[in-house]
């Protein structure tokens, strides 16, 4: 009984501020900043989620178009995910299973890309993307993420496993 009583007393620490953001955001702006701030929902939760994705809700806080966005990380997120696998498995797939000369030094120049922080990639990666008019556009957004020495290196691995008969 005592350990339940602790998971449900967690639980509800834990989940009331997110209730909490869910209740602020079904009210207008006026009602949050009352003291005390209303513990049910509101009646604007319409009014507010439609304004919030669309962008038209300026009265009421942001004027950012939460859809636009939510599209924008969709299409990025494929697109890294799908040519990321793609090129990944094709390069892993080279190096295991063709013979070609300094096979041995592509795989570790690869491998020796996985030590350089993001940090160091940043400035010469929005210097090309600049050079490259790749700015404000899809493309800018997802070529340079799309090399994967770590997906490589994975599926490499997963290759040798495999018999070569």
């Amino acid at each position: 009984l005592l350990s339940h009583l602790v998971l449900v007393l967690g639980i509800l620490i834990v989940a009331f501020p997110v209730y909490l953001a869910f209740v602020a955001s079904t009210h207008t702006r006026d009602a949050i900043v009352q003291v005390p701030m209303p513990i049910v929902p509101g009646s604007h939760f319409v009014e507010n989620y439609v304004g919030a994705l669309t962008g038209t809700g300026s009265t009421q806080g942001s004027a950012a178009p939460v859809g636009r966005m939510m599209w924008v990380s969709l299409v990025t997120a494929l697109v890294i995910s799908i040519g990321k696998i793609a090129i990944s498995l094709l390069s892993a797939f080279a190096i295991v299973y063709f013979r070609f000369p300094f096979k041995k030094l592509v795989f570790w120049l690869i491998f020796i890309t996985l030590m350089l922080p993001v940090e160091v990639r940043i400035l010469p990666t929005y210097k090309v993307l600049s050079d490259l008019s790749m700015l404000n556009s899809y493309a800018g957004l997802t070529v340079p993420l799309i090399a994967s020495a770590t997906a490589t290196f994975l599926f490499r691995q997963f290759f040798l496993t495999v018999p070569d008969e």
